[in-house]
C-alpha cells in the first residue's frame, strides 16, 4: 500500500507536509574492525570510499532522496542539490515511519 493511498490519496498529501524528519549527509562509508573502532583517538584520521570530488547523499529513513556538494552557509555544512530523487521514491523514504 502507498503511503499516499494510506492518508486518502493526493488530499492526504498534504496532511504529511508539516512532519519534521531527520535528514543526513552521507559522505561516504568504510568498514571497520572492532578493535580499530576501540584504538580510535584525537587526531586519528578515518578515509572513506567516497572521493572529496563525488557528490554526497542526502538520506532520509533508509533512502537517498537527493545527491549534491558540500558548501559553507553562515558557518554551517549544507548541500547544493545537484540531483533529485522522484517524488515517489522521496514520499517512500518516510515508509517505515508509519
Amino acid at each position: 500500500m502507498d503511503v499516499v493511498e494510506t492518508v486518502g490519496g493526493e488530499a492526504g498529501i498534504d496532511l504529511l507536509r508539516d512532519i519534521e524528519l531527520d535528514a543526513t549527509l552521507q559522505f561516504g562509508e568504510r568498514e571497520m574492525f572492532l578493535r580499530e573502532v576501540l584504538e580510535l583517538g584525537p587526531g586519528d584520521v578515518v578515509e572513506l570510499d567516497r572521493h572529496v570530488s563525488e557528490p554526497v547523499d542526502l538520506v532520509v529513513g533508509d533512502r537517498i532522496v537527493a545527491r549534491g556538494e558540500v558548501v559553507v552557509m553562515n558557518g554551517n555544512f549544507a548541500l547544493r542539490v545537484t540531483e533529485v530523487a522522484t517524488p515517489q521514491l522521496r514520499l517512500e523514504s518516510i515508509r517505515c515511519l508509519f
